[in-house]
């Protein structure tokens, strides 16, 4: 059997499981691919851009990335669609193609989910730096039983830090979570 397709837009950002990205959208070729995401109830690949730009020709997308689920959409003042997209699974492409319209499809294996693993105790002051950084911004709901969860405050950390994004990427890149807070702890030291 065939991998799965999933079409791609590479962007200069990083989305992580769970996060929260808005998009506005404006080429035809991206414009189709929600369309048709619409018409089938999937997501798409966001990949982070390793070489070429946002608009235009195609990009080089990076082989992991996060499917994108639309969570929202409206249109903004200038006519353009602008989408709310949340992160959902994980995966790695294996190669890609380009379609006629500039669209690139990638054959994706999906990254395994994480497992339900506790913080360990040199981490736990990651889960305490999370809920102080979401009590700053005021997040309304704050998942209070979700702060001794490696995978999860790992990704929240990901999301909501400033990072670059090549650290981001290998935030992305990494499959075990007690191993991506290692490298949280080293990126904000």
């Amino acid at each position: 059997m065939p991998p799965p397709s999933l079409p791609l837009f590479p962007l200069r950002t990083v989305l992580v499981p769970g996060g929260a990205l808005g998009l506005r959208i404006f080429e035809t070729r991206y414009l189709d691919m929600v369309r048709e995401c619409g018409r089938s109830g999937s997501g798409f690949g966001v990949c982070l851009i390793l070489a070429g730009e946002e608009a235009g020709a195609p990009a080089t997308p990076a082989a992991v990335g996060t499917e994108a689920r639309i969570e929202d959409f409206d249109t903004t003042p200038e006519g353009l669609l602008a989408l709310r997209v949340r992160g959902a699974r994980r995966f790695r492409v294996r190669r890609t193609r380009v379609r006629a319209d500039g669209l690139i499809l990638g054959e994706v294996d999906w990254c395994a989910p994480d497992p339900d693993d506790p913080l360990r105790p040199e981490h736990a002051l990651l889960g305490d730096v999370l809920r102080q950084t979401l009590e700053r911004t005021g997040a309304i709901d704050i998942p209070q039983g979700r702060f001794d969860d490696a995978a999860w405050v790992g990704w929240r950390l990901a999301e909501l830090l400033t990072l670059d994004d090549a650290v981001r990427q290998s935030l992305l890149q990494e499959d075990d979570p007690h191993a991506r807070l290692d490298r949280l702890i080293v990126a904000i030291s």
